[in-house]
């Protein structure tokens, strides 16, 4: 944190209170993976057991 004069000057890393990682975008890209993933094998199986 530096002054300058009234004014107050921080840091982005002091703002957001921590440092900044990636976990957010692993979580979301696996989540994301995982239901396309999901959605597929319901696909798959519902065309199987269809007669016809």
């Amino acid at each position: 944190m530096e002054r300058q004069g009234n004014e107050t000057h921080i840091t982005t890393e002091e703002a957001r209170g921590g440092r900044s990682n990636h976990v957010v975008r692993w979580v979301l890209g696996i989540s994301l993976l995982l239901a396309i993933v999901a959605l597929t094998i319901i696909w798959v199986t519902g065309a199987v057991m269809t007669p016809g």
